[in-house]
């Protein structure tokens, strides 16, 4: 007998985090559901969403690279902050049909809890940065460096967001900020070094990572060095995840167990 499920596409696939995550969450609460993987290409992306239609026991999926702004004009209905930051992550089955959202703005935020800040650096314009800028437009941020190797694309995020501030190449000198956010594959593995960019960071201040491959990032222990607050990709990867297991499976996730699923996920 078939059970529900919910799921993560993509391309590629092998990599992500997410079945383990959800997985963990399902067999702490003993619910009899199931979390996939599903590897979708650009070209099969529309019928993929056409055929889970149809399936009863298709809770919802999870979306990354690179479908997240291909996959709006093939849902019923776009959540007003998803709308706002141009991407999607989490589809589900609604009475009106297949309703999209971003659970990247409260990921993001949730290790952040109520800290406001007056300078933030960003490096990266990407998917991810999309949200994040989001993010600090809420929180009223009033100046951010975004850092980028294309300034026209850089400034346009920054005016489609409402953010004050300046766009440099990754590296260059910037005002000195309260939180640096790193949303590029810069110290990724198999990808370039990230410069010493945290010398820009005040004394306090903290750096947070989104990379998850290396989860420490040269990055971060060069933070530590300094004695910053450093917040790794697992931190915003479990915080999205919860979000959408709630709309996935009708109960919150439980995060008393967040050291367990870390433990797990970092074997």
């Amino acid at each position: 007998m078939s059970r529900p499920y919910a799921e993560v596409i993509g391309d590629p696939i092998a990599q992500s985090k997410s079945p383990a995550i959800h997985g963990f969450w399902l067999e702490k609460l003993g619910i009899d559901a199931e979390y996939r993987a599903c590897h979708v290409r650009p070209d099969e992306l529309a019928d993929y969403f056409a055929q889970r239609r149809d399936d009863a026991e298709w809770r919802g999926c999870n979306i990354t690279m690179p479908h997240k702004q291909a996959a709006m004009p093939l849902l019923d209905a776009i959540d007003p902050a998803a709308a706002r930051i141009g991407a999607v992550n989490t589809v589900v089955p609604e009475a009106a049909g297949l309703g999209g959202y971003n659970t990247d703005l409260p990921g993001f935020l949730e290790p952040l809890g109520e800290r406001t800040f007056a300078v933030v650096s960003v490096i990266g314009a990407g998917g991810a940065a999309r949200a994040i800028l989001a993010a600090l437009a809420d929180r009223k941020v009033g100046w951010v460096s975004l850092q980028n190797r294309s300034a026209q694309k850089g400034e346009a995020l920054m005016a489609e967001f409402g953010l004050d501030g300046c766009v440099v190449a990754p590296g260059e000198e910037v005002p000195t900020a309260e939180l640096l956010v790193n949303t590029s594959s810069l110290g990724m593995a198999g990808f370039p070094a990230m410069p010493p960019v945290e010398r820009y960071v005040a004394d306090g201040g903290i750096v947070y990572d989104i990379v998850t491959h290396p989860l420490d990032t040269d990055l971060l222990r060069r933070a530590r060095g300094r004695g910053l607050r450093t917040i790794d990709g697992l931190a915003m990867l479990i915080g999205q995840a919860a979000v959408a297991f709630e709309k996935f499976f009708g109960q919150p996730a439980p995060r008393e167990h967040d050291a367990e699923l870390r433990a797990r996920l970092t074997a």
